[in-house]
C-alpha cells in the first residue's frame, strides 16, 4: 500500500478485528485478519496489542491449546467505546478524502 498507516489508524483496524469474537481472538489470527486489509509483521502488532492492554481497551487472557497456552485479546467496555469514536471519526474522515479525490467540494 502506498499510505502510511498511522498508530490510531493501525489502533482502530485491531480493535475492530478482536471486536467481531465476543470471546476475544489470539495474536496470531489478529496478525492474519488484520493483513487481510494492510501489510503488517508480527513484531509491528505486539507492540500495538500491549498498547492497547495498557489503555485498557482490551483484556488478555490464556487458554490451553494442545499443551500449550494461546494468548487471546478480548475487548473491554472502554475498548468497545474508543472502537465506536474511530468508526465515527473514519466514516467522517474517509467522507472528505473521497470527495476530494473525486473533485467535490468539502461539506
Amino acid at each position: 500500500m502506498a499510505f502510511s498507516i498511522g498508530a490510531a489508524l493501525l489502533d482502530a483496524i485491531v480493535l475492530a478485528v478482536v471486536s467481531k469474537k465476543e470471546e476475544g481472538t489470539y495474536g496470531y489470527k489478529i496478525t492474519q485478519d488484520v493483513r487481510k486489509a494492510i501489510d503488517i509483521s508480527e513484531s509491528t502488532l505486539y507492540p500495538v496489542l500491549r498498547r492497547l492492554q495498557k489503555n485498557q481497551y482490551l483484556v488478555v487472557y490464556d487458554v490451553e491449546c494442545g499443551g500449550r497456552n494461546r494468548r487471546y485479546y478480548r475487548l473491554t467496555k472502554d475498548g468497545a467505546v474508543k472502537l465506536e469514536d474511530y468508526k465515527h471519526e473514519w466514516a467522517d474522515y474517509s467522507t472528505k478524502i473521497s470527495q476530494i479525490f473525486s473533485g467535490e467540494e468539502l461539506t
